[in-house]
């Protein structure tokens, strides 16, 4: 690991860096992107839970399609999940 200073000061290391919206560790592993966008699809459905009182299909569906789906396929062509938890932890919020 080197050392990077800017004006004086130490900058810290980091083990995962977020690039084009896409979270990439010092691996080159994108499993804590999974992670990140089931818990942010987690999230705005527990949102939608609380705030809607319907929940009629004809309600929810476009809600899902309009809120949390993005949040699932967003760079999903550079994440694909390669293990069977990460696809399961997708799965579950669908």
């Amino acid at each position: 690991m080197h050392q990077y200073m800017l004006e004086n000061n130490q900058l810290e290391n980091s083990f995962a860096e977020k690039d084009l919206g896409l979270l990439v560790d010092t691996m080159l592993n994108t499993k804590q992107q999974g992670a990140l966008a089931a818990k942010k699809a987690n999230g705005i459905l527990g949102c939608i839970r609380r705030n809607v009182a319907s929940r009629l299909a004809e309600v929810i569906l476009p809600l899902y399609s309009a809120l949390v789906r993005p949040h699932l396929e967003y760079c999903v062509q550079f994440w694909v999940p390669q293990y069977e938890k990460d696809m399961d932890m997708l799965e579950r919020v669908q």
